[in-house]
């Protein structure tokens, strides 16, 4: 019995999607016309996504608003916990020792 691959969810078709318009961008931006191609779209479709977000816009911004001060406060709490300018000098001093050794191989 042969083996069914699982249908794709929502959030992998967004994926491969986004993977492909990427992809493919850049060779549709070196086809002749292009660019009067994207201007022609562009005044086309700006002032419908202008009144989209306007739809949008009110509803984030108050979401936003509510969630940026626990945020904060745990931003806050984890660089407390976390020794990262510790781990940052130790970092730095790896680095020089490493460009030490290297330049006294050279030498």
């Amino acid at each position: 019995m042969p083996v069914r691959i699982p249908a794709a969810t929502r959030g992998e078709v967004f994926c491969f999607g986004a993977a492909g318009v990427s992809a493919f961008a850049p060779f549709y931006l070196m086809a002749p016309g292009a660019e009067e191609r994207i201007v022609r779209q562009t005044a086309k479709w700006a002032p419908r996504w202008e009144r989209n977000i306007t739809f949008f816009k009110s509803p984030v911004e108050r979401g936003i608003q509510r969630v940026t001060p626990p945020v904060a406060r745990t931003v806050q709490r984890v660089e407390h916990r976390l020794p990262l300018e510790k781990v940052a000098q130790r970092t730095d001093k790896a680095i020089h020792k490493g460009i030490d050794k290297m330049a006294a191989r050279i030498h």
